[in-house]
């Protein structure tokens, strides 16, 4: 199960909406235990693709983040980006650009703007599986 905080899940919502009609992207970052993942650390990522239907982390914010996750001991945990006028559901570049199998693959849809939808999937050999997201200390919105 994915356990993320509110914090985050609030920080990506914002992240989102700041860029929209633009997709963003992001990284999750935390700790595993079992089955289990925990985020502790986002990382807000520039869409090079600077597009409202696809994206593309930009190389040198990638490669700073990934140095940041090792010298503080974490785990990728979480791809995320956001679809702008589609459903929380990866599409078909998003399967094909799923390289990471260890990863959760969060997406938040905006298409209902006053209602973002958040969902998580595990993406395998191009194969779609819904996973379980926990939100840890949910707000009372």
């Amino acid at each position: 199960m994915l356990h993320i905080p509110q914090s985050i899940i609030d920080e990506m919502t914002a992240h989102a909406r700041s860029l929209d009609p633009v997709e963003c992207c992001g990284i999750m970052a935390g700790t595993t235990s079992g089955e289990n993942a925990h985020v502790s650390h986002i990382y807000q990522i520039k869409n090079g693709d600077n597009s409202p239907v696809s994206y593309f982390m930009d190389p040198k914010e990638l490669l700073w983040v990934h140095k940041n996750m090792r010298s503080n001991q974490l785990d990728l945990l979480v791809i995320y980006h956001s679809h702008t006028h589609t459903q929380a559901y990866p599409s078909a570049t998003d399967v094909r650009l799923a390289f990471y199998p260890e990863a959760h693959y969060v997406i938040i849809s905006l298409e209902m703007k006053d209602q973002p939808n958040i969902k998580a999937f595990r993406i395998v050999d191009g194969k779609i599986d819904s996973a379980e997201l926990l939100v840890v200390n949910p707000s009372s919105k």
